[in-house]
């Protein structure tokens, strides 16, 4: 135990929740930080029979296997030979940011008392290749289209984009801008 980090776990009895906690002593406050922990196995099944014998004699295709859960079938990029039909890494983070902004923007509207009874977002992420191949995201833009139910809450609800922003777990994990341009409309509860 050190002075400025002290970990605490409690492991449920007879239950299925475990909890854990990081306690961080920042200048005499105590903040307690639960944490959180995800666990998944990648299957690589693109092996032809040839293993990675050269650069064409493989398949990019990949299996997520997270317990309890449908099996996500992955690729590369079809650029990098992947497989279109299928799911690539790039997909799959673009896709994080907005579903985590979505939810949190949800959650914040019901704390808010706006009801939201539609939320599209027609999310796009740019990615650049450098000259030795590596590659980057340099930003997502996130289009959120959303339906709420009453004029008076339209300032609030154009407001909670930037708090659920910063509340995404996902947009505090990247190191590339995550911009919000959304388009809210007001459309009588049925």
């Amino acid at each position: 135990m050190t002075d400025d980090k002290l970990e605490f776990r409690e492991h449920g009895i007879g239950r299925r929740s475990n909890l854990s906690f990081v306690i961080c002593n920042l200048s005499s406050v105590i903040v307690l930080m639960p944490s959180h922990h995800y666990s998944l196995t990648t299957v690589w099944t693109g092996n032809t029979g040839k293993g990675t014998s050269g650069y064409r004699d493989y398949e990019r295709s990949y299996e997520v296997r997270i317990p309890q859960k449908p099996i996500l079938l992955g690729s590369s990029d079809p650029k990098f030979r992947g497989d279109p039909a299928r799911f690539n890494p790039e997909d799959l983070l673009v896709a994080s940011l907005s579903a985590c902004h979505m939810l949190w923007y949800l959650h914040l509207c019901s704390d808010q008392k706006i009801v939201c009874t539609h939320y599209s977002d027609a999310a796009e992420g740019e990615m650049e290749i450098t000259a030795a191949g590596a590659g980057r995201f340099t930003k997502v833009v996130l289009h959120p289209e959303i339906v709420i139910t009453a004029e008076a809450g339209l300032k609030a609800a154009h407001e909670l984009h930037e708090r659920a922003h910063a509340l995404c777990f996902i947009a505090n994990s990247v190191n590339f801008p995550v911009e919000v341009v959304a388009s809210i409309r007001v459309t009588a509860a049925e």
